[in-house]
């Protein structure tokens, strides 16, 4: 089992910028990617942004230069920087780790994020 506990969300207004942070604690040494998702209302939840054990990097095209994502594994946390933040960035943003082979998932309670015009 991993728990996960998000923090960072808030109200910012459009340019501003918010960190996310997820630390991760139980089962941690078998986790291999960790990322972030989001959920905007009445749409689907789609992925953010995700960071491998070893460091590989995935965007989705519309943060790509606008947020970075970076982990410690000595500390089982990941972060999302994000910067330039738009209206339509607006969404829960969720933290997941995945296990081996995709072997588990694991989801956090989300965070809102709310960015105003």
């Amino acid at each position: 089992q991993v728990q996960l506990v998000e923090s960072g969300g808030g109200l910012v207004q459009a340019g501003g910028s918010l960190r996310l942070s997820c630390a991760a604690s139980g089962s941690t040494s078998s986790i291999n990617a960790m990322g972030w998702y989001r959920q905007a209302p009445g749409k689907q939840r789609e992925l953010v942004a995700a960071i491998s054990r070893g460091g590989s990097l995935t965007y989705a095209d519309s943060v790509k230069g606008r947020f970075t994502i970076s982990r410690d594994n000595a500390k089982n946390t990941v972060y999302l920087q994000m910067t330039s933040l738009k209206p339509e960035d607006t969404a829960v943003y969720y933290c997941n780790v995945v296990g081996p082979l995709g072997s588990y998932m694991y989801w956090g309670q989300g965070t809102q994020v709310t960015v105003s015009s």
